[in-house]
């Protein structure tokens, strides 16, 4: 059953795009702050955050991140803000859990795979997820494949991951041919009972949208921005991220959706209150 109201998070920029692959990508605390509250206005309710240093590239700086949670604040009171804690091949699970233990953020997100080595260290895992629980950081595990999908349900089972876990984005494209997804990317997570979850989908590739409308129609909720694509459904490219988020909404209305307020994601997510 698909919710009344969607979550949309934005994600607009990442890891790995610059300015060359778009202009208007944000890449500065000033820039990207300003994109999430362009999305807040229309229709957004949560940032996916990425930092970055001074030539561009991906950083876990908790002295970066607070900044950038404080300037978001400023300019869009009530956003929800998650910081990344992804690796991209460059920091150990250990320099990762250093980063959001220094942060101590309401949202963080963290990929399965990366903190318990490959599924190899699940007791680091579970120590981790049990501090957070403690410190009420909400995690949202990434997953990128059926097999991570099921290791993430073994591990709730087995209770390394705690029970009140709930929060899962499925990544749809991460292996596909030139990082093209479609709706279809979907179906491995679906087979799965998702009713006790509070899931997610992003996609990448230019059929971002047709992909999140799917997961939306079955019951999931939305993230979508740069990090992943740069197109419009027309395959025009977009202007920045929230004219993606504008479409969106465009297209959920028309559904008779609308997009859920930071008030209600909260309450939904069973997060501390702002």
């Amino acid at each position: 059953m698909r919710p009344e109201d969607v979550i949309i998070m934005v994600a607009p920029n990442g890891a790995r795009k610059t300015k060359f692959d778009h202009s208007s990508l944000p890449v500065s605390i000033e820039e990207t702050a300003s994109e999430a509250a362009s999305c807040y206005a229309v229709g957004a309710s949560a940032l996916h955050a990425h930092v970055r240093g001074a030539n561009d590239e991906h950083l876990l700086d908790a002295g970066l991140y607070h900044e950038l949670i404080a300037e978001v604040c400023r300019r869009a009171p009530g956003m929800l803000v998650q910081i990344t804690s992804e690796a991209v091949g460059i920091y150990t699970p250990e320099q990762q859990v250093d980063c959001i233990q220094a942060v101590k953020p309401e949202m963080a997100s963290m990929v399965l795979r990366e903190i318990s080595s490959n599924f190899d260290q699940p007791d680091y895992a579970q120590r981790f997820f049990q501090w957070c629980d403690e410190n009420r950081v909400h995690i949202q595990h990434i997953l990128f494949s059926a097999e991570d999908f099921e290791h993430f349900l073994d591990y709730r089972e087995r209770g390394i991951i705690p029970a009140g876990h709930r929060c899962v984005l499925f990544v749809l494209g991460r292996y596909n041919v030139n990082f093209q997804s479609e709706p279809a990317d979907l179906e491995p997570f679906l087979q799965h009972g998702l009713d006790e979850l509070d899931w997610f989908t992003c996609a990448f590739g230019h059929r971002e949208q047709e992909c999140v409308m799917a997961a939306i129609e079955a019951g999931g909720n939305a993230r979508i921005g740069f990090e992943n694509n740069l197109y419009l459904p027309s395959g025009e490219l977009a202007a920045s991220t929230t004219a993606l988020v504008e479409s969106l909404v465009d297209r959920l209305r028309q559904q008779n959706l609308t997009p859920a307020s930071s008030a209600a994601v909260r309450h939904r997510l069973g997060m501390r209150s702002a």
